[in-house]
C-alpha cells in the first residue's frame, strides 16, 4: 500500500490518505521541536502527498494547532482532511504559573477537562481560532478513558455522552463538521460509546497493533456492521514496535515488561527470516483491517517522517503473515495485507 492511497473515512464520501500526520510531537511532547523544523515537517508531508492531519488542544497546550494552522493556511482547504478534539478548554495564563509536563516550552495556556455541552462548543470554536482555518472535518471526544481518568472514568464518560456528544451531534446535523467520534487509548471505551450513541469514526491509540488484537472480538466487528471507520495512532505501542526489543524499549509510554520484550523478540526473528523491517510490518498490519482507514504517526524529525512513509509500502511476502499466525504471534482471524505481487497483477 502507498501512504498516499485514498480511502473513505467517516460515513460520508470524504477521502483521506492512508497515512495521517499526527501533531503531538509538534506540541513539544517530551522534547522541543523548533518552529522551523515543525513547519518543514508539515511541508515535507504535504509534498509527499499526505492529506490527513490530526491535532488537538492538548498537544502543547494549543501549540500544535497553532503550528499546523500556520503551515496549512494557504493550502486549498478542499485538498485535505483535518481532525481535532474536544474535552479540554484552554485559558491564557502567565507562563511561569503553568505546569507544562509532559510538554516542553508549550503555549501559554492552562488546560481543564470540560465535557459539558457549552465547554465542548467553546473548545471547538477555540480550536478554529487557533488553527485560523475555515473548518475542522472530524472531531473526537478526547481522553474519556481509564488511562486518563482512573477510577473517575465512568463519571467523565457519562458527562461526555450527555454533553460533548449532544454538542457534536448538533455541529454534525448542521453540516459544520463531517463526522464525530471518540479518541482514546482503550478500545473498550470506543465500544461502549458506539453502543450508547451514534458515532461516525474513532481514533484509537495503541490498542490494535501487532502486539494486541483483542479489539477483533467485538469492537471492530461492530464498526464494520455500522459502517464506522477508524484511524489508529500509537501503532508502534509508543515505541517498541519501532525500536524492537532493545534495552529501555517503551511500551504504553513505560519501560516494556519482560513478556512484551520476549514477544517482540520472537516477532523480530520472523522479520529477520523474511527480511521485513519490524516497523513496516507493524504499520502495514494495522491498516489491513477493513474498518481501519488510516495510520496516524507523530514524528519529531524529517528522518522519522521519511522512514514512516517508506515503511508503508515496503514489500512484505504473504508467508510472513502466515508464519506469525502459525507461531501464535498474531490472531488467527486478524486481517493481513494482500500479497503485493498478486495485488499488482490485479491492478494491472
Amino acid at each position: 500500500m502507498k501512504p498516499t492511497e485514498k480511502r473513505s473515512f467517516g460515513r460520508g464520501a470524504t477521502d483521506v490518505t492512508a497515512f495521517a500526520f499526527g501533531t503531538a510531537p509538534l506540541g513539544n511532547f517530551l522534547h522541543e521541536v523548533g518552529e522551523e523544523d515543525a513547519r518543514t515537517m508539515i511541508d515535507m508531508a504535504w509534498d509527499r502527498g499526505v492529506r490527513l492531519f490530526d491535532t488537538a488542544p492538548m498537544y502543547g497546550h494549543g501549540l500544535a494547532e497553532l503550528r499546523l494552522g500556520q503551515a496549512l493556511r494557504w493550502k486549498n482547504r478542499d485538498d485535505y482532511a483535518l481532525t481535532s478534539k474536544v474535552g479540554r478548554v484552554l485559558h491564557p495564563a502567565p507562563r511561569a504559573s503553568i505546569d507544562f509536563a509532559p510538554w516542553n516550552n508549550a503555549a501559554a495556556n492552562t488546560m481543564a477537562f470540560d465535557y459539558s455541552y457549552d465547554g465542548t462548543m467553546r473548545a471547538f470554536e477555540d480550536s478554529l481560532q487557533r488553527l485560523a482555518l475555515e473548518r475542522i472535518d472530524f472531531v473526537f471526544i478526547h481522553d474519556i478513558d481509564r488511562f486518563t481518568h482512573g477510577n473517575a472514568q465512568p463519571e467523565y464518560f457519562r458527562q461526555a455522552m450527555d454533553g460533548s456528544w449532544r454538542a457534536l451531534e448538533k455541529l454534525r446535523s448542521e453540516g459544520v463538521v463531517k463526522g464525530i467520534g471518540v479518541g482514546v487509548n482503550e478500545w473498550q471505551v470506543c465500544h461502549e460509546a458506539l453502543q450508547q450513541r451514534d458515532f461516525d469514526c474513532f481514533l484509537l491509540a495503541g490498542r490494535y497493533t501487532l502486539l494486541e488484537q483483542d479489539a477483533l472480538e467485538s469492537f471492530l466487528p461492530l464498526c464494520e456492521e455500522r459502517g464506522v471507520t477508524l484511524m489508529v495512532g500509537g501503532g508502534f505501542n509508543s515505541g517498541i514496535l519501532a525500536t524492537g526489543a532493545v534495552p529501555g524499549a517503551k511500551y504504553n509510554y513505560s519501560p516494556a515488561p519482560a513478556e512484551i520484550l520476549a514477544k517482540v523478540a520472537r516477532i523480530q526473528d520472523v522479520c529477520q527470516q523474511y527480511d521485513v523491517p519490524l516497523p513496516a510490518a507493524a504499520l502495514q498490519f494495522v491498516v489491513a483491517h477493513p474498518a481501519i482507514r488510516a495510520f496516524c504517526a507523530g514524528t519529531r524529525t524529517m528522518q522519522q517522517l521519511d522512514q514512516n512513509l517508506g515503511w508503508f509500502d515496503h514489500p512484505i511476502p504473504p508467508g510472513f503473515w502466515e508464519t506469525l499466525k502459525n507461531q501464535e504471534l498474531l490472531a488467527e482471524n486478524a486481517p493481513v495485507p494482500p500479497d503485493p505481487v498478486g495485488r499488482e497483477l490485479q491492478m494491472n
